[in-house]
Parts: structure tokens; C-alpha cells; sequence
């Protein structure tokens, strides 16, 4: 009797950390809670890098400066050159000089003489800032420009790498200047990860049930305890909420951020502050609308639904992985089941963030080059599909160009996902702890 009652108490106390690990089905506002201050303590933190990763994939290399339509051409730092419709213009020289000092003859122009039309260009301008652009007085005719001198005196000299970069706009534009964007990046981040972690669940979710029910006797997942997906379900349910979260927040949020990360006015100088084209998320929105349409906040769908799909199956996939390896070695050791460290979160959350990025980054600077441009009725844009910009962007400016801004990406995407994983697993045991939003 008393081997058997030990028995009983022994088996009892195997089950019952077994009943105290079930996973609870979390409510929506988990999700919705957790993960927008997930966004939120991340965007805030990493978004400088974010705005020096848009410049340097905005940047063309300097042997396709000659002879380039300046309508949708995307311009050199350091180099001067004439726009046509409001083209984007790196400053040469520092934006902080005076308009008696910007107007010293800089620049030589096919078909231009000096004047206000040189001063003008030599200034630098932004959409917005509109300096004698085609069909203004003092504007160029041809469609086609070619520039014939460059570099400024006074000009902001450093390499192209990241840290060069963030020098040049700190330099010209102020420090804020590296915060471009973020109001872009905060009105669309609480429904972004809302919708990246409900609908990842979701997908989930109904993927594990639909393998396990029409998957077959021998499937994984049939033999797995409610709440443990086999990695091919994490890995489609990742996908499917990066696609979701794609068409539904991230394309018109990136559209509206890249074009005011891509302006190069001066956020200290009171008098270019005044002049920008775009000044917020919402005013940015509505200029786009009013003047390309509706579509145009969805430019670059395409290869942001695929950029997004594969992040998020490539970082759920490898969290997932990480963390239940993790677990079931602390339960060898005989540790239990306590879940993760904020630190080991931390860790995790950025080795899986970086993996994403190697793979698809041809694709974000495809669609950080269609989201810039600017559409014209009648005017064929330079970038106007997935490979057709690969292929005009290696030809012009090499294969690596499609690389371009990687550095910056894995810096911005690494310690990003670092946080966001830290942040949301923090926020979730807390609500757990004091029993909101669990659904039993």
C-alpha cells in the first residue's frame, strides 16, 4: 500500500507540472497590448538606423550620373544635378549656408545658362521645394539632362558606408534629421504587430488543426499536445501573416515613410522646415493621394508582401526553434518548464531577425526605389515591376547595388527583433501574471 501510494504521489507530481505548462489561448488585446509596445520601445530605439539604411538605397553610383532621366532618377550625395518634375536631390554643398552662398555658379547644364536657373540647382530640392522645375520658369525643357561638374566647395566628405551616411545627415540636416519618418512608423506600428502576432496565432492555429486532421496517421503534428506546432506550420503561418500585415498596414505606412525619410532639407533651418512637401504621416498621405491617386500608397506591394512573408516565416520559424530547444533543454536538466529569460529573448530574438534580411534584401531595395518615385500621367516610371527594377538596377549600377543598404538593414533589423521578441514575451507574462486577457 504505501509503494503504491508513492507511486500515485510520484506519477501525481509528473502530471502536474505537465497541467501548470498547458499553454493558455491568449485574447486579441494580448496581442494588440504586447505588441504595439513592442513596436513602439523598437521604432523609437532603431529607427535612425532605419532612415541611413532608405539614404544609402536611394543612392545610384557615381558612373550613372551622366545621361540619366532626371524625372525618376535618384541622386548621388555629393553630386549635383538638375530635376525635372521634382526629382529628389541630395544637397552637395551643406544645406546650413546661405541663398548668397548657394547661389555661386556651381554647375554647368545642357541647355542652361547661369542665373537663378543654376543657383537654383546648386541649392539642392526636395519635392516640395520647387526651384525651377520643369514647367516653371527658368526650368529645363528637354526631359533628358545632363550634368556636366559636381562636387561644392564646403560639400560634407565621407565614405558611403552607414556611418558615413548618418555623418552627411547629421552634418546638412541636424541630428532629428535621423528621425525622418518615425510619426510614419508609430501610426501604423500598434496595428502592424497587432495583426503580425493575432493573425500568426490564427494561422496557426487553424494550419496545426487542418494538418493534424487531414495530414495523415503518420503526421508530426497530430501527435504533438494542443498549443506545440511542428516548424512547416510555423513556418506557413509566419508567411501568411507577413503577407497579411503587408497589404494591410505596411506598404501605405512605408510609402508615406520613405518619402519624408527621403527629403534632404535641414530639420534646424526654420526657413527649409517651412518649405518641405512632406511634413507628417497624414499630410503625406493626402499629398500622395491628391496627386498620384489612391494606388500610389501601394506602390511597391508586391515585393513588400514578399519581403514581409519571408521575415516573418524565417523569424517565427527560428524564435520558435530557439525557444522550444531552450526549454527542452532546461526540462533535461531538470530546470522545468519556465520559459524564457528576458536576456535569453533578447539574444534569441536577434539572431533570428538577421537571417531574413541576407535572403531578401534585393527585394527591399526594389521597393524602397518604386515607393520614392514620383508618378506622372503619361510619363512611364523607371521602376514599374519586381524584375524589371532588378534588372534595370544591376545593369546601371552593378549586381551589388541590389545589396545596397544591407549594413544598416541587419543593424536596424538584428537589434530590432532583439527587442520587439524581448519586449512582447516581458509584456505578455506580466498580463499573464495579473490575469489579463487570457481566455480560458
Amino acid at each position: 500500500m504505501s509503494g503504491s501510494s508513492d507511486e500515485s504521489k510520484s506519477t501525481g507530481a509528473q502530471q502536474a507540472p505537465q497541467a501548470a505548462a498547458a499553454p493558455k489561448k491568449k485574447h486579441p488585446l494580448m496581442h494588440l497590448v504586447a505588441g504595439g509596445t513592442a513596436g513602439f520601445v523598437e521604432s523609437s530605439i532603431c529607427h535612425p538606423l532605419d532612415t541611413i539604411k532608405t539614404r544609402m538605397q536611394l543612392r545610384r553610383q557615381a558612373q550613372t550620373v551622366e545621361a540619366v532621366r532626371a524625372r525618376s532618377s535618384l541622386h548621388e550625395p555629393g553630386m549635383i544635378r538638375r530635376v525635372v518634375g521634382g526629382s529628389l536631390a541630395e544637397p552637395a554643398a551643406g544645406l546650413h549656408r546661405t541663398a548668397a552662398a548657394a547661389a555661386a555658379p556651381a554647375v554647368a547644364v545642357e541647355g542652361l545658362g547661369g542665373g537663378a536657373a543654376t543657383a537654383a540647382a546648386a541649392m539642392g530640392h526636395e519635392p516640395g521645394m520647387h526651384l525651377a522645375t520643369a514647367g516653371h520658369p527658368g526650368g529645363p525643357s528637354p526631359a533628358q539632362v545632363r550634368v556636366i561638374a559636381s562636387h561644392q566647395p564646403g560639400a560634407v566628405t565621407a565614405p558611403l558606408g552607414p556611418f558615413g551616411t548618418a555623418k552627411r545627415i547629421v552634418t546638412r540636416e541636424g541630428f532629428t534629421a535621423l528621425y525622418k519618418g518615425l510619426t510614419a512608423v508609430w501610426t501604423g506600428i500598434v496595428p502592424k504587430m497587432a495583426i503580425r502576432f493575432v493573425s500568426f496565432e490564427w494561422y496557426r492555429e487553424h494550419l496545426g488543426s487542418l494538418v493534424g486532421t487531414y495530414g495523415g496517421e503518420s503526421n508530426q503534428q497530430r501527435s504533438l499536445p494542443p498549443g506545440q506546432y511542428t516548424r512547416p506550420v510555423t513556418f506557413f503561418a509566419g508567411l501568411a501573416s507577413g503577407l497579411t500585415e503587408a497589404v494591410m498596414v505596411v506598404t501605405p505606412a512605408e510609402v508615406c515613410k520613405i518619402r519624408m525619410q527621403s527629403q534632404y532639407n535641414s530639420m534646424i533651418d526654420p526657413a527649409q522646415l517651412k518649405h518641405r512637401k512632406y511634413t507628417n504621416v497624414a499630410q503625406t498621405a493626402m499629398v500622395i493621394v491628391r496627386e498620384e491617386g489612391l494606388g500610389a500608397l501601394y506602390k511597391g506591394v508586391v515585393p513588400t508582401m514578399m519581403r514581409q512573408g519571408c521575415n516573418q516565416a524565417v523569424n517565427f520559424t527560428t524564435y520558435n526553434w530557439f525557444k522550444d530547444t531552450v526549454i527542452q533543454w532546461r526540462k533535461d536538466r531538470g530546470e522545468g518548464n519556465i520559459g524564457l529569460r528576458p536576456w535569453e529573448s533578447l539574444v534569441l530574438g536577434g539572431i533570428s531577425g538577421g537571417f531574413g534580411p541576407m535572403v531578401n534584401n534585393p527585394l527591399d531595395v526594389v521597393k524602397t526605389r518604386m515607393q520614392k518615385q514620383v508618378v506622372r500621367e503619361g510619363v512611364t516610371p523607371k521602376y514599374n515591376g519586381l524584375l524589371q527594377s532588378c534588372v534595370v538596377i544591376a545593369k546601371e549600377e552593378g549586381t551589388p547595388a541590389l545589396w545596397k543598404g544591407i549594413t544598416p538593414r541587419l543593424l536596424r533589423i538584428m537589434p530590432g527583433q532583439a527587442i520587439t521578441f524581448m519586449t512582447y514575451e516581458f509584456v505578455s507574462k506580466q498580463l499573464n501574471r495579473y490575469g489579463l486577457f487570457v481566455v480560458d
